[in-house]
Parts: structure tokens; C-alpha cells; sequence
């Protein structure tokens, strides 16, 4: 199998990115991918909640969506849009959902994740996020089967908890996607060893297709994200890189080398229970 990474600088211009979306799209496919990947929030990047409001729509009418599973079944390629900011029309929470969808070459959707993790972060004095106040998580693990590996679904800042992609490995999932829109500092700092790292623990490939650059953004205070698309084997090698421009990386898949990676270090069967952490002898 090969896969294929968008690496995209998102706008907060819905209609634009779906374009750019389109054409990179195009590219992986002429190059050989048979599964596609974008990144978080593909459809548009936004640091104002009022312009998110003004431009965001449900699933049944979001034009990314509706697109790019248009792009799916004319290429007859399975497409991962690694989420996408949505309206979800509860009258409950009004928060918006930010949703992961795995899309068969037919262009039918055949699972959805929503980021279960938020990312309330204080990076420094002058750069803080808090995701929950605009997003409300999900509470639901996701496995996707596809004809070339079982899929596991993440998103962004659930690759600090390292239960769930040990839940996924251990439920079989041979592929732990996660898309992304990393700060520049904590991308530099982090963003490499906590991939390598859950694809060394879980023993499979890690598909990390990232944001990247200084965002184009009409409204709200300025953005900016890491880059560096990356494509990681079961033990641990960095097959692909995107750097920091928009653009595509390739990396063909040889599924034999997850079950390789947990034959020679079978850790996932190796759990013990213990008691909870305590302070004395």
C-alpha cells in the first residue's frame, strides 16, 4: 500500500482550502497513493470563534466534505480528511465537533472520529490555546477496517495519551492515524519522539499528515503550525518527511513489518495489572 500525505497551509476560507485540497489531492494520486491523508481542520483553520460561526456548516452541507468525497470516487482511492471543524445543529452544546472521516473509493463514508483529547494549553505567556471552549470532544475510540490494514482514528493532541493508541494496537489496529495542526514550539520540541514513540510501543505505522506555515487568517490573532508530515514504521525508521511547504509525501506500507515489529517485541501481550501509585514502602 502506498500512502500519501497532504501537507496544507488552511486559510479560514472554506471554499480556497477545498481547491488547494483538490489539487494536492490530485498529486498524491498521480504519484502512486492508494490512501490519502490531510490534515486537522482541512476545511479551515480560524482562531475567531464568531468567523468559525459564520463560515462552518453541518456534515450534510459542509462543500469539503461533499468535495472531497467527490475526489475519492473519481480517483477510486481511500481518503482519510483528517478532520474537519463542524456545526453539529445540537441544541444542547453549540460547540463545533472536530471530526476525522475515512472515505472508500466509492466516496461513501465508512467511519468518523471525533478528537477526544482538547487541547487547553498554555505554551508560553504570549501562545495558549483552549479548544474546549469552541469544540466539544468526542468520548469514543475508533477502528476502521480497509482492504490493506485495520485503521486506527486520532487526532492531533491525543498523541500525548498513550492508552489509546495502546488501546488500538492491542484491539488490532495496524495503523494509527494522526493528522494535526502542531504549534511551532511544541512541534519542534515534540511532535518526532511522540510519534516514533507510538509506533515503537504499539508496533505500526504512524500516518501523520500535518498544517504547516504562517495561515492566511482574515480574522482572529495570527496563526502559525509545525510542518512536517510524517510517515513512521512499526519499528520506530521515518520513512517520509514533508518539511515545512505545502505539499505531498509518498511512502509505500509493507504490512509484514507490523507483525515483524510485535514478534520481535511482543510488549502489547505483555501487560501486567498492579496496584494504583502510592506513597510508602
Amino acid at each position: 500500500m502506498r500512502a500519501g500525505l497532504v501537507q496544507l497551509s488552511s486559510s479560514d476560507d472554506p471554499a480556497a482550502n477545498l481547491s488547494e485540497t483538490r489539487g494536492l489531492l490530485r498529486r498524491a494520486v498521480a504519484e502512486g497513493a492508494d490512501f490519502v491523508l490531510t490534515p486537522e481542520v482541512t476545511n479551515c483553520v480560524s482562531t475567531s470563534r464568531s468567523h468559525q460561526n459564520a463560515v462552518l456548516q453541518t456534515e450534510t452541507e459542509d462543500i469539503t466534505l461533499a468535495g472531497l468525497r467527490e475526489e475519492a470516487a473519481r480517483a477510486g482511492v481511500w481518503l482519510l480528511i483528517g478532520s474537519l471543524a463542524l456545526k453539529t445543529g445540537a441544541p444542547e452544546d453549540a460547540r463545533f465537533a472536530n471530526r476525522s472521516f475515512l472515505i472508500g473509493p466509492d466516496g461513501g463514508i465508512v467511519a468518523r472520529y471525533d478528537k477526544i483529547h482538547m487541547f487547553d494549553v498554555d505554551v508560553s505567556e504570549t501562545e495558549s490555546y483552549r479548544e474546549s471552549e469552541g469544540f466539544r470532544p468526542g468520548d469514543r475510540a475508533v477502528l476502521a477496517r480497509t482492504p490493506f490494514a485495520l485503521l486506527g482514528l486520532t487526532i492531533c493532541y491525543d498523541i500525548r495519551f498513550a492508552h489509546l493508541y495502546r488501546a488500538l494496537a492491542q484491539a488490532g489496529a495496524e495503523v494509527l492515524t494522526v493528522p494535526s495542526a502542531f504549534s511551532p514550539v511544541t512541534g519542534a520540541a515534540h511532535w518526532e519522539v511522540l510519534l516514533r514513540a507510538r509506533a515503537i510501543e504499539c508496533g505500526v505505522f504512524v500516518l501523520a499528515p500535518a498544517q504547516t506555515g504562517q495561515h492566511g487568517l482574515s480574522r482572529g490573532r495570527a496563526r502559525a503550525t509545525y510542518g512536517h508530515s510524517l510517515i513512521v514504521a512499526p519499528w520506530g525508521e521515518v520513512l517520509a518527511d514533508g518539511g515545512t511547504d505545502p505539499g505531498v509525501v509518498v511512502a509505500d506500507l509493507d504490512l509484514a513489518a507490523v507483525q515483524d515489529a510485535r514478534a520481535r517485541i511482543p510488549a502489547l501481550s505483555h501487560d501486567r495489572a498492579f496496584a494504583a501509585p502510592a506513597e510508602g514502602d
